[in-house]
């Protein structure tokens, strides 16, 4: 098994790795994965240490939000609560530093 690798620049000891945006996971698919064979295998690793592996199932269109503890929340899109009253209700209080994101879910 191969080690993990960073999307971008090496981290510096206090930064660790930086999240992924789609921009960098565009660049990755066209430059460095282009080759690769269209059967093959996305999988996502449960955590940062490699534990648990799940082949990566579907997504969703949301706004991420880092919380304190430094595992963050997935809220709805403002379009989305907008024409559900119901999430509306569920979602009160979206923080403001909530960001579009690309939400990939594993399989198991």
């Amino acid at each position: 098994m191969s080690t993990p690798s960073s999307a971008g620049p090496a981290p510096s000891e206090d930064q660790g790795y930086q999240p992924l945006t789609l921009g960098t996971l565009r660049r990755l698919v066209k430059t460095n994965w282009a080759r690769l064979p269209g059967e093959t295998l996305v999988v996502l690793s449960h955590d940062v240490e490699g534990n648990c592996y799940s082949p990566f199932s579907s997504y969703t269109l949301g706004r991420y939000a880092l919380s304190p503890e430094s595992t963050g929340e997935v809220y709805p899109l403002e379009s989305e609560i907008a024409a559900d009253p119901e999430l509306r209700d569920l979602y009160e209080e979206i923080p403001a530093d909530a960001r579009a994101a690309l939400v990939l879910y594993p399989l198991g």
